[in-house]
């Protein structure tokens, strides 16, 4: 049973290969093949070239870092109280981190640009003002951050979740205490390295959908990589598809350099420990 499961499993990956990488390679093969000049890499050049890349991109980069130190700041100590001390309230915090499911990405920028353009009527000559303008401030916009934290919640609420449920989180912490470490070491030694795998796929969902996410930052008025990439594809066929392509790959190094650094951290903290039992 099992040696007929294996070359069915086999198959099953190399078919999902196939539909994932056709399509990239037969958009890769049209923007660098053009009839009458061979193949050529003027459609990236021009990308590279283009006003706005470099600062659209650094952009995006930031904003998915700030996304992903504040979405994690307020889950983790949340799934973790839930998860030692609370427990009935799982449901309430499921629900809670559940709800952006629901609500569309234009409700929710609807509701947020109606706010910031209430604030600045009724909050004037307030410190609250000087919030309101730091908030929309165009070199980094945090009401992006805020924005992506707050769609980014199911995602990393799941990750962790089931990282949580893997673990045996309060012996792990009564073990901790027990040796003498204070709460915050016994969280951070001892159930921290437990939920690497779950930290870093909540890391990676989120950094995928700040880089592509469009109708937030479009609506709002700012220029990320996806807005950029819109602007900057125009109406030129293999120019568009070019652009597509280059995002694609950024993503693709960014997540592969994550997983490589977390993987890296891995064997190392693995390294250590059978140091220290020697």
């Amino acid at each position: 049973m099992a040696r007929l499961t294996a070359p069915r499993g086999s198959a099953t990956l190399a078919l999902a290969g196939l539909y994932f990488l056709l399509p990239l390679a037969a958009s890769v093969v049209f923007t660098i093949d053009v009839p009458g000049k061979g193949l050529t890499a003027d459609a990236y050049q021009q990308i590279l070239d283009a006003d706005g890349f470099l600062p659209s991109l650094l952009l995006s980069l930031a904003l998915s870092a700030a996304t992903v130190a504040l979405v994690l700041l307020l889950v983790v100590p949340a799934a973790l109280a839930v998860r030692l001390g609370a427990p009935r309230l799982r449901p309430l915090l499921e629900v809670v981190c559940s709800l952006p499911l629901v609500v569309p990405p234009i409700a929710l920028v609807a509701g947020i640009s109606t706010v910031l353009r209430w604030g600045p009527d009724h909050l004037a000559g307030t410190p609250l003002f000087q919030a309101f303008t730091a908030l929309q401030n165009p070199s980094f916009p945090l009401v992006l951050v805020i924005a992506y934290a707050v769609m980014s919640l199911p995602f990393v609420f799941r990750s962790l979740d089931a990282g949580l449920r893997a673990i045996d989180v309060r012996t792990l912490v009564e073990a901790a205490r027990s040796c003498g470490a204070g709460w915050p070491r016994a969280v951070a030694g001892a159930v921290l390295p437990n939920l690497r795998g779950a930290l870093l796929n909540a890391t990676f969902l989120t950094l995928a959908l700040v880089l592509g996410e469009f109708t937030v930052a479009r609506v709002l008025g700012f220029q990320p990589f996806a807005v950029w990439i819109v602007g900057a594809s125009g109406s030129q066929a293999r120019l568009s598809v070019a652009v597509s392509v280059l995002s694609l790959l950024i993503t693709w190094v960014l997540l592969l350099v994550l997983a490589f650094l977390g993987g890296r951290r891995a064997r190392i903290s693995t390294t250590d420990r059978k140091v220290s039992v020697r």
